[in-house]
């Protein structure tokens, strides 16, 4: 992945207590980066910001990347240039491929109670649901435009902005915590941009999404966590309720397919 960028790019593996982080370190470091272990399974925001806290304070833009993503040449440095024509962008996502070539939706909306409740009640049984297609930003992924968030699977992010807000929210511990992040962001004042410019292929995870009861139960759990904080007023206990329930019978569904 050296052509992703012309600069000098410090990279950092942070390791959630694997079995082979021996084996792992050795192959970090003969590569040249610098390996962190996190010394036990925190989950994937947790291993982020242990890595993030070790960079130099000058470091002002991180590069959050899943391991198994390549980014194609110049990507990264077309993702700083984005970054860098707006101090407003704290953080921009590239066009994010599938190994057939698909575009994955990796800029959405962040879910409201409305999107987020009709895009879990319909999305198995009716894919191509107004809720849905709303909440993915179905459509043209040829032009730059602003999104609610982006993909944690890779996604640039300006390092003052993430240290300020603490970085990724640790109680997600799988799922949501980059609809988490991008919503803070938004929050903040700053802007989530997605720069098709930039390219990158996603080569397993998101074939695997799912695949197993325990992620399909912390999707589900992660959803509920990020609406119930997000509309948390008192008032609002009906809807959560509701919400409980339709993510529930989604679980359930997914489940039996």
């Amino acid at each position: 992945m050296p052509a992703a960028s012309g600069r000098d790019v410090e990279v950092v593996v942070a390791d959630n207590d694997s079995t082979t982080a021996d084996e792992l370190r050795a192959v970090t470091e003969a590569a040249g980066a610098r390996f962190v272990a996190v010394g036990a399974n925190l989950g994937y925001g947790a291993a982020v910001n242990r890595a993030v806290a070790t960079l130099a304070p000058e470091v002002r833009w991180v590069l959050v990347s899943n391991p198994d993503v390549v980014l194609e040449p110049s990507a990264l440095d077309r993702m700083v240039a984005t970054a860098e024509s707006d101090p407003t962008i704290g953080a921009v996502g590239p066009k994010l491929l599938e190994t057939d070539g698909q575009v994955y939706p990796s800029a959405r909306l962040v879910p409201s109670l409305r999107t987020g409740l009709g895009h879990a009640v319909f999305a198995n049984v009716w894919q191509d649901n107004p809720w849905t297609r709303r909440y993915r930003q179905d459509g043209d992924h040829t032009g730059r435009r602003d999104a609610g968030w982006l993909s944690g699977a890779c996604v640039l992010v300006r390092r003052d902005v993430f240290d300020r807000l603490g970085g990724f929210d640790e109680g997600f511990f799988m799922y949501f915590e980059d609809v988490d992040l991008g919503w803070r962001i938004g929050r903040s004042g700053y802007r989530n941009v997605y720069e098709p410019a930039a390219v990158a292929t996603h080569v397993g995870g998101t074939a695997t999404q799912g695949s197993s009861d325990r992620m399909r139960r912390a999707h589900h759990e992660s959803a509920y966590r990020f609406l119930a904080q997000k509309y948390s007023a008192w008032w609002l206990w009906p809807l959560r309720v509701a919400l409980r329930v339709a993510l529930t019978v989604r679980a359930r569904a997914t489940h039996t397919r």
